[in-house]
Parts: C-alpha cells; structure tokens; sequence
C-alpha cells in the first residue's frame, strides 16, 4: 500500500484560553490507497477533506491512529519525503512563484531533491512541459502571463517532475471553467496510465470524482460513512448521504 490510515483522529484546539475546548476534524477515519490507484474523497465544506490531505502528505500528525505511507511510519523530519509525494492545489499560484519563470517553478522540486545535473533538470522540464500539453517556450514566461488552465498544467508538471509514487490532487480543478475542467481530468488520467502514480483526488465536485477515481471514500462530519470501488459507489451507495451525493449527478 502506498497509503494507509487506520483509526486516525485530529482534533484541534479553539476558543480562548481560559475556555479552551477540542474540535474533531478527523474522526476514526481509515482509508487505504494501493499503488497506481486513484481514491476519490468527496465531502461538504468542512468534512475533514483538507485535514486528511494534510495528514495523507505529512503536514500534520494525527492526534490519534496510524498513518503509515509505503508501509512506514511517517518520518518526522518532511526532508526524508523529498520527490516521494507532491500536490496539486485548488490554485496553481498557491505553489508558483510569481517571481520566477515558469521553467524554474517546474524545476525547483527536483533541484530541492538533488543528485540532478543541469542539464537532465532542462531536459526533464522540457519534457514534462510536453507531457502536460505545453509547448517549451512556456518555460520562459511568468505565471502571471498563462491562464488559469496552462497554470494549472504547469502545477502537474512541477508536482511530476520528480516522478513521485504518490500525488495529491486537492481541488484541483474546481477552480477552472468547465471545459478546461474536463481538459484536466483527461491530463491526470492519461498521465497516471504514464507515470503509474497513485493519487488522493479531493473534490466536492462528485462528476470530476467519477471520471478520475477508481475507489471513492465519502466523508461526513469528519467521519468515513462509505468506501466503495467507483463502479459500485456510483451504481448502488449504501449510505443515505451517498445516495443524495450520487442523485445531484
């Protein structure tokens, strides 16, 4: 398994001090992701989707339960998982420096990484440019001067570019105008046919979730209510909350 959550729990701290009290973002949630596979997470605002990504890329641990990724504990320095996982957020300028151009935002995880030469870092973000449906020159200009589709590609060549086993997609295309929507999914799926990743795909979007993922998680309130291979989920859910999620197709 390249991801594995077993009973984890994450609750946090509000209120102030003198009133302080626990709120569960996460509860007993258990989810598992194989390699090359593409688990679905779908929810409402404020289901515990973002806590979990955060959990599933080790950004945060949890307050209770196991998280193992590629049957390992977490390593508690973020280093050790350099060009192991990546993400693809909401908002590809969340991780693109508008300073730099568009070549080196491709090319930073991968320098970060080390152990590459100059020239197989050019080489590698020209080709990834390729993959993603961007022409090379595109690696001379800034961020500011694509649309919000081709920064959305240049995200999922920075997050490929180290060849990483697993990948979150957060969001990652609710942000885009509907035909540019299905330009991306078709991108990520024949890109997983290339590279063999596997990905947590998280959206509250369940038709971008049924074209893209081959098992589906719901979650509720912070809690698993259902996990299905995509082909049942969406065929005959169990849960009354999946079933509303799957009519609104």
């Amino acid at each position: 398994m390249i991801l594995e959550l077993d009973k984890v729990s994450v609750t946090f701290s509000a209120g102030p001090p003198w009133r302080r009290r626990q709120v569960p973002a996460m509860r007993e949630v258990s989810l598992s992701l194989a390699d090359g596979e593409i688990l679905g997470l779908v929810g409402e605002s404020g289901s515990g989707k973002t806590t979990t990504s955060m959990v599933a890329l080790g950004l945060r641990r949890p307050t209770s339960g196991t998280a193992l990724f590629q049957n390992q504990p977490f390593p508690k320095r973020r280093k050790q998982l350099a060009g192991r996982m990546q993400a693809v957020l909401q908002h590809p300028q969340w991780s693109l420096n508008p300073r730099m151009r568009v070549g080196q935002c491709v090319a930073e995880p991968l320098v970060v990484f080390g152990g590459v030469s100059k020239a197989e870092v050019a080489k590698r973000v020209m080709g990834i440019l390729d993959q993603v449906g961007l022409d090379p020159s595109f690696a001379d200009r800034y961020p500011h001067q694509l649309s919000g589709g081709q920064r959305q590609r240049v995200s999922i060549a920075r997050a490929l570019i180290t060849r990483p086993p697993f990948i979150v997609f957060d969001e990652a295309v609710s942000a885009l105008d509907v035909s540019v929507q299905a330009q991306i999914l078709n991108l990520i799926k024949d890109l997983r046919a290339e590279y063999a990743f596997a990905a947590l795909f998280i959206s509250h979007d369940i038709g971008a979730v049924r074209y893209v993922a081959d098992h589906v998680a719901v979650l509720r309130h912070g809690a698993v209510v259902e996990t299905a291979p995509a082909a049942v989920f969406f065929g005959t859910p169990e849960h009354e909350y999946s079933r509303q999620l799957v009519e609104a197709l």
